[in-house]
């Protein structure tokens, strides 16, 4: 983490909307937060951008977006399978997003590996709560990985480790920034 005056920190970041010249700057974010993994491409965020730009948020300091999230409204009857993140986000593409919907869906967020601890999925987390409760939604549904399961695979069940990270033994920089933004776990997604 770079040396940063938390003070000043505070005082100095922005939570705005994401704008389609920002698409270098946000693969260059995906790129570090999630190294080695598919991610979205210039066309996605074109795509989320033009179909849903409110649900399209990040933060900046300096100059530099440090954090991100996407959004679109579903409607909760047309899902029965929650845990299949490709269909409710149209792979991404969000074409299926419904204004009149009832379900904030969440499909990414990031936070630079530089930048984390300093509460930035908070401010993007109530970002959401607001534009839910500013749409009249009746829920907020999002999926995470647990990327911290790796360092115990060998000896845990991804079950068992999901425990340890609700008993607060373990930090899971996803799941344990989900449940301190008030979401319950619904249950595991297998792979």
């Amino acid at each position: 983490m770079p040396d940063i005056d938390i003070a000043n920190f505070e005082s100095s970041i922005r939570v705005r909307p994401i704008r389609i010249e920002d698409c270098d700057e946000l693969l260059a974010l995906q790129a570090a937060c999630f190294p080695g993994i598919e991610g979205w491409t210039r066309e996605h965020l074109q795509s989320q951008l033009t179909i849903f730009p409110e649900g399209q948020l990040c933060i900046e300091f300096e100059e530099r977006i440090v954090a991100s999230s996407s959004s679109l409204i579903v409607d909760a009857a047309m899902y029965s399978e929650w845990h299949n993140w490709k269909a409710v986000s149209d792979n991404g593409f969000i074409r299926n997003h419904s204004p009149q919907g009832d379900t904030l869906y969440g499909i990414e967020m990031m936070v630079h590996p530089e930048y984390r601890g300093l509460k930035l999925s908070r401010r993007l987390y109530e970002a959401r709560k607001h534009l839910c409760r500013e749409r009249g939604l009746a829920r907020i549904i999002i999926g995470g990985r647990v990327p911290g399961y790796h360092r115990h695979a060998s000896e845990l069940s991804v079950q068992a480790y999901v425990e340890k990270v609700m008993e607060k033994k373990y930090f899971d920089p996803v799941l344990t920034a989900q449940l301190a933004n008030g979401f319950v776990l619904k249950g595991l997604i297998p792979g």
